[in-house]
């Protein structure tokens, strides 16, 4: 097979061992809604892309895409008055729902709902097939067919990326500096209380959203550029704020006292050559973790994870993070599942998940005029994480999907947390 998968990509592959690992797109796109075109569009584009008659070798993790037609089938959502509440329980279902394990199998699943002069496109993807930059760019693509046009960039991309291993060769003195902080991200990772799992063992991942609108985007822009720290610093400190009033016992912990946070980021600019335009991913993450003490300011949180993370980014550890992960490769197929459940719990205790795109930089980066009003994201929890909040920027607003695990939280639980950072939003105003 031509393809062989990275790091990251491998990992997703082990978790969706234990259970799905997708993530859904959902894109509100201009016009009234018709299967028939919307179908012949995602088609065409597939085939235009390559991304058709994909053969997965999981054991060996080495893929190919054997190209060629394909007939794809668009599920309509029934109609309501509540859109946005058929469009989250969708990418609820659509989560929980899985892949082939191996084999010959078309990796995307779409779906579609009317919404008078707008549609929403949807789209489900077995997640380490791509990232999220590549699939705001292939649902641009399909915008722009379904209104007439064809992309400039309808050929076949780059399907077959380099790994890891040039990454590691060309920043070979950062990695070797970096190890010298293994300790303590280590014992970063022993200071984080560890999430709790109240309602059952069940791994099934429950799905919500909410928005912030242009008044309170605005305000978090306008704040992280008076604090000197960047937007994704000031929602983890947000997060971390609406987080910590859920976890009132690690105050009394003799050791474990601080609340940790994973932050996922898109490393395909660390590639020279060869990724600028190929579908795939290219992630890595890190820990950020914080003790919160009571009536810590929300200035003072965020600058304290802004050294954390300006830190990480400065020395390139997120690449101990990617060599963390190959060592738990290694050692994957000598757990017994009960073990393999529980290996992220104990060792990265993180109680969520930040993973945000700029969906409109990309949007308007990519060929083609069709225009976008909403966008929503969902990504799988996996065995690393309870929830994982996806913020989506387009236009004037940001729209926060979020995943969770039933056992882990509630929907009261999420309305609540979901709540509290809308409120620290309305502060920053």
């Amino acid at each position: 097979m031509r393809g062989r998968l990275n790091l990251f990509q491998a990992a997703m592959l082990r978790w969706r061992e234990l259970y799905p690992y997708n993530a859904v797109h959902v894109a509100e796109l201009p016009g009234v809604l018709d299967a028939d075109r919307l179908e012949q569009a995602i088609s065409e584009q597939l085939a235009a892309l390559g991304v058709t008659g994909l053969v997965l070798d999981a054991r060996a993790r080495r893929f190919e895409y054997g190209g060629g037609a394909v007939k794809v089938a668009v599920q309509v959502l029934p109609g309501s008055g509540e859109a946005l509440r058929i469009i989250e329980d969708e990418m609820e279902r659509q989560l929980n729902l899985p892949f082939a394990a191996d084999g010959a199998y078309e990796p995307f699943r779409f779906f579609a709902a009317a919404a008078g002069e707008r549609f929403h496109l949807g789209v489900a993807y077995d997640h380490f097939i791509a990232g999220g930059d590549s699939i705001v760019s292939l649902l641009k693509a399909i915008a722009a067919r379904y209104e007439g046009g064809v992309p400039a960039a309808s050929e076949a991309v780059e399907l077959y990326p380099a790994t890891y291993g040039r990454l590691f060769t060309r920043n070979a003195l950062a990695f070797y500096l970096g190890q010298y902080s293994l300790p303590g991200m280590l014992l970063r990772a022993r200071r984080a209380f560890r999430p709790r799992y109240p309602y059952g063992d069940d791994w099934r991942n429950g799905f919500t959203s909410f928005e912030l609108p242009p008044d309170l985007y605005a305000a978090i822009v306008r704040t992280a550029r008076a604090w000197s720290v960047t937007r994704n610093d000031l929602l983890l400190a947000m997060l971390l704020d609406a987080l910590a009033p859920e976890v009132p016992e690690r105050l009394h912990a003799r050791r474990r006292r601080e609340i940790a946070i994973a932050s996922v980021i898109n490393i395909r600019q660390e590639f020279v050559t060869g990724t600028e335009q190929a579908f795939g991913q290219f992630l890595s993450s890190f820990l950020i973790s914080h003790p919160v003490p009571a009536g810590v300011t929300l200035e003072a949180l965020a600058r304290d994870i802004h050294a954390q993370t300006q830190r990480v980014k400065r020395r390139k550890l997120y690449l101990q993070t990617l060599y963390l992960i190959a060592c738990g490769g290694l050692v994957w197929s000598h757990m017994t599942p009960g073990q393999r459940k529980q290996m992220y719990a104990k060792n990265y205790p993180v109680w969520a998940g930040m993973s945000m795109l700029n969906v409109e930089a990309i949007w308007n980066e990519s060929p083609g005029t069709a225009r976008v009003f909403h966008y929503l994201r969902a990504v799988s929890t996996g065995p690393f994480s309870p929830m994982v909040m996806a913020p989506a920027s387009v236009g004037d607003c940001l729209h926060i999907g979020v995943s969770y695990r039933t056992s882990a939280f509630s929907r009261d639980d999420m309305a609540r947390i979901g709540a509290a950072l809308v409120q620290c939003a309305h502060k920053l105003v």
